[in-house]
């Protein structure tokens, strides 16, 4: 399967979730390809040492080259290439929607698939359904940018909590 996680400047909260999910598919054997991308990039940015640092107080993340990291405005490309966009809050999928219509259907609010996808059907259609659904910022996670190290800390936490439940989703399935 092939994911986009997706937030604003693609410097904190699609970074620490596309690190997670790499993390998990290793642990768990599962087939996926991670890219991460956000809506209004300064294209070629290192991640924050703020998120930097959250992701590594995650110590069950192990060992990965933080440093590689560069941000990328999501493209036309990125989105015919994936299965679901996984955006940090509502108006990422907005954004696709305006403008990367063809993704409209695969992508949804991290969060809000969690808590509204159906149980009782696969995958795909578990993104379609909830690709439907008005984005709500009810379901957003919050963006630290600006904020103290807690706050890039609590937001790894809360995407970590996230990524553990929609990897025993997903590998449900495998």
């Amino acid at each position: 399967m092939n994911i986009v996680t997706l937030c604003t400047g693609n410097v904190a909260r699609s970074v620490m979730l596309g690190y997670m999910l790499t993390t998990l598919a290793e642990a768990n054997g599962a087939d996926w390809s991670i890219r991460t991308a956000g809506t209004h990039v300064t294209e070629g940015s290192a991640m924050s040492s703020r998120t930097r640092d959250a992701l590594m107080q995650l110590h069950d993340l192990g060992n990965h080259h933080y440093n590689a990291h560069r941000s990328h405005q999501l493209t036309d490309d990125d989105v015919q290439w994936c299965d679901v966009i996984l955006a940090s809050e509502a108006a990422n999928v907005e954004f696709v929607r305006a403008c990367h219509g063809d993704g409209a259907s695969r992508s949804v609010v991290f969060q809000q698939f969690l808590r509204e996808a159906p149980l009782d059907t696969d995958f795909d259609e578990q993104v379609r359904y909830v690709a439907s659904l008005d984005p709500l910022a009810y379901f957003d996670v919050a963006d630290p940018a600006g904020k103290d190290q807690r706050a890039y800390d609590e937001c790894a936490a809360s995407l970590w909590e996230m990524a553990q439940v929609f990897a025993t989703l997903e590998t449900e399935e495998l």
